[in-house]
């Protein structure tokens, strides 16, 4: 009975880790911009599969989003890791992040 323990802690061991959520490097959508306020400092793009991602740059982000228009092409990079269960449409850009036109 002692032989099968160190399997079963073994195996508990590997369950516990993936439970765990995966932590996701950095990320870049590219798409086209469907709406943009620099003033209020919000920009939406829409990727290639016709999904919208919303963002909102911090104040202090060094983001300017004055120079985007509608139509624009856009990759919005977010620099830090996310966990993958943390990945959603709507993202805060922080110092680090960035909003680079592109071409098509």
């Amino acid at each position: 009975m002692i032989r099968g323990w160190p399997l079963l802690a073994a195996a508990i061991l590997f369950l516990a880790a993936a439970a765990q959520p995966a932590a996701a490097g950095g990320r870049t959508v590219i798409g086209t911009v469907s709406a943009v306020d620099a003033a209020a400092g919000t920009l939406t793009v829409k990727d290639a599969a016709g999904v919208s991602w919303s963002y909102r740059a911090e104040r202090d982000a060094g983001i300017g989003l004055a120079d985007l228009r509608l139509g624009d092409r856009v990759a919005v990079t977010i620099a830090r890791p996310t966990p993958l269960n943390m990945i959603t449409a709507a993202d805060l850009l922080r110092k680090g992040d960035r909003v680079e036109k592109t071409g098509y």
